[in-house]
C-alpha cells in the first residue's frame, strides 16, 4: 500500500526534514510541501488522493488545529487522517479532539517519525480491508438485485436515477438512486467520478484523452470541474501497489 501525504510546516527546516523522512519511508508518497494551512487547504483540494497530512499547528493565519478542524468537517476529506508536529505540547488533547492518528513533539527522530508513519499504515490497511464492498444491492424491476462491484465499468446520471453498466452485460442496472449516494457506497481507491453524471471504474479504462476515457465501447467526457482531480488520482493510481 502507497499513502499519499503532505507536510505543513512555516519552518522550512522542519518542512524539509519531514519531506527526508518520507522520502525514507517506502510506503510514503510525498505530493507537496505547503508552508501555510491555506495552502494546504488548496493542495488538499486540488489532490484528492492525499489521505495523511504532516501538520504543524502554530502557524500564521490559519493555524493547524483550524485546518485539523475544517478537514474533519469537510464530506470531501473526511478520510484525510492528521499527524500533528509541533514544538508544543500543550496542543495535545486538542489535537486529538480532531481525530488526530500521532502527535510528534519536535524534535522528533526518523524513529518516532517511523512510528507514527507505522500507525497510519496500519490504519489505512484496515480501513481499505473494511471499506471494499464485494456488493452493492439495488431495487430494479420491483426486486432487490445484487450487484458485484468487481463487475462494474461505469454509472451514469439519470437525474435520479442511475444506470449502472456492467461487464458481460448488454442492458444497464436502472435503479432509484442519486450518482452522490452511489459514489459514497463505491470504493474510493477504485472509482473516481469524472463528470457530474459519470462515475467509472479506473481498472476498466482502457484508453484516457484530455477530455474523456473509454470504457468498455463507451467514451466517457471528462468535464472541466473534475479534470485536473482526475488527471491527479490517474497519477496516483497508476503509482505500484503493493
Amino acid at each position: 500500500m502507497t499513502i499519499h501525504c503532505i507536510a505543513v510546516d512555516d519552518e522550512p527546516v522542519a518542512l524539509e526534514m519531514i519531506a527526508a523522512y518520507v522520502a525514507k519511508t517506502p510506503f510514503l508518497n510525498l505530493v507537496d510541501k505547503c508552508s501555510s494551512a491555506m495552502t494546504a487547504l488548496n493542495v488538499l483540494n486540488e489532490h484528492p488522493e492525499v489521505q495523511l497530512v504532516f501538520l504543524d499547528i502554530r502557524m500564521a493565519e490559519l493555524n493547524g488545529l483550524e485546518l485539523a478542524g475544517m478537514v474533519a468537517s469537510s464530506d470531501n476529506r473526511r478520510s484525510v487522517r492528521i499527524v500533528f508536529t509541533t514544538a508544543f505540547d500543550q496542543y495535545a488533547l486538542e489535537g486529538y479532539k480532531v481525530a488526530a492518528l500521532d502527535y510528534l513533539l519536535k524534535p522528533f527522530s526518523f524513529v518516532d517519525f517511523t512510528r507514527a508513519a507505522n500507525r497510519a499504515l496500519e490504519y489505512f490497511t484496515l480501513l481499505e480491508q473494511d471499506t471494499q464492498p464485494e456488493y452493492l444491492f439495488v431495487y430494479a424491476n420491483y426486486q432487490l438485485i445484487r450487484i458485484d462491484v468487481a463487475q462494474i465499468l461505469y454509472v451514469e446520471s439519470m437525474a435520479d436515477y442511475i444506470k449502472i453498466f456492467l461487464e458481460d452485460q448488454t442492458k444497464p442496472v436502472i435503479t432509484l438512486m442519486t450518482l452522490k449516494v452511489v459514489e459514497q457506497k463505491l470504493p474510493a481507491n477504485h472509482f473516481v467520478r469524472l463528470h457530474r453524471s459519470f462515475i467509472v471504474a479506473i481498472n476498466k479504462v482502457i484508453a484516457v484523452t484530455k477530455t474523456s476515457v473509454q470504457v468498455d465501447r463507451a467514451t466517457i467526457p471528462v468535464s472541466e470541474p473534475y479534470r485536473e482531480a482526475f488527471g491527479n488520482f490517474m497519477k496516483s493510481w497508476r503509482q505500484p501497489r503493493s
